[in-house]
């Protein structure tokens, strides 16, 4: 009974030395703790609104905020353990260890953040524009951090990863306000090029969609195996364009042979040489 109590007696003496050296610090440490949370509020606050308001996509706006929230709580919590006598200096070199080791293990993923940062801090399109990119071609749907939705004509789906996307050609087709239809057309040897170049021509100058001042073009481009290949090129604004685009070749055939020209197709004459009998 006597060892008893006087285990308890040195277990409650221990305590008091470990109060008394620690306790201060343990109550500081909780003091900056909770005035530290709050300061966080505050900026995670300040800055939520700031980016929000400066940014032109929201969710790139509350992403850099959460960034920003979780640093400031990083640094908080390693200068608190500071402050009650942990060593910060291990603890610091694993989470350094630890999120190299993420970063590694997340290389692709990385990539594609960084890329989705990128487009939507530099805007080469945004939701509704119809793009171009890695081989591939639709309505932009949504632009998320890590991929962004396509949409095609035939209502498919593409996800495409934003780490590609970032590093490679765009082709922005909405961005513009004009843009150019172009189609190849063949005549005949026989016909005469100045009375197709007139026909094709007067196609355009009747179009209420072709922009007159914009340069458009009928010229002669080959001269191919079986047809003299002209180049048709006309300038509509981009709403336009799809309604030229699957308008122009029917209207153009019926001019040029309007016209009395022929739009000639590729022939090929077979001759059969029949052996006499022995």
């Amino acid at each position: 009974m006597d060892s008893f109590e006087q285990k308890l007696q040195s277990f409650y003496e221990s305590a008091l030395i470990l109060g008394a050296e620690y306790g201060g610090k343990v109550l500081l440490a909780l003091i900056v703790l909770v005035i530290g949370l709050w300061v966080i509020g505050k900026i995670s606050n300040a800055v939520r609104k700031y980016t929000v308001s400066g940014l032109p996509d929201e969710t790139l706006a509350k992403f850099l905020t959460n960034i920003v929230e979780v640093v400031l709580k990083v640094l908080l919590v390693i200068s608190v353990a500071s402050m009650v006598g942990i060593e910060t200096t291990s603890f610091v070199a694993i989470l350094g260890a630890a999120g190299l080791a993420v970063g590694l293990a997340l290389q692709g993923s990385l990539s594609n953040f960084a890329g989705g940062v990128m487009l939507l801090i530099f805007r080469p399109f945004k939701v509704t524009d119809y793009i171009e990119t890695q081989g591939v071609e639709g309505i932009v749907m949504d632009i998320g951090i890590f991929v962004t939705t396509l949409e095609t004509f035939d209502k498919r789906i593409l996800i495409v990863p934003n780490g590609p996307i970032a590093n490679g050609t765009i082709t922005n087709y909405t961005t513009s306000k004009i843009r150019a239809v172009e189609i190849s057309i063949g005549i005949s040897y026989s016909d005469d090029i100045a009375k197709g170049k007139t026909a094709m021509e007067k196609v355009l100058e009747n179009d209420s969609r072709v922009l007159q001042n914009e340069g458009n073009v009928v010229a002669v481009v080959d001269l191919g195996s079986s047809s003299v290949d002209f180049l048709v090129r006309a300038f509509v604004k981009t709403d336009d364009y799809w309604s030229l685009f699957f308008d122009i070749r029917p209207m153009l055939k019926a001019a040029v042979e309007e016209a009395g020209l022929t739009i000639p197709f590729p022939q090929r004459d077979v001759h059969l040489i029949q052996e006499s009998a022995e």
